[in-house]
């Protein structure tokens, strides 16, 4: 289950190595950080709630 939480941690980190290499603000790549959250909080949602319903 602790896996789940890391994958926006990795996703931002990459996002924000991706941010850095353009050469583009954090102000910028700020809308890709609420995506990055908001998608991986849809997806920690979903599958916390298949892994108590199989239980």
């Amino acid at each position: 289950m602790f896996k789940f939480f890391l994958l926006p941690l990795v996703l931002s980190i990459l996002w924000f190595g991706f941010l850095q290499y353009n050469n583009w603000s954090i102000q910028q790549g700020k809308k890709g950080f609420i995506y990055i959250i908001g998608g991986t909080t849809a997806i920690i949602a979903f599958l916390s709630l298949m892994i108590y319903l199989t239980r």
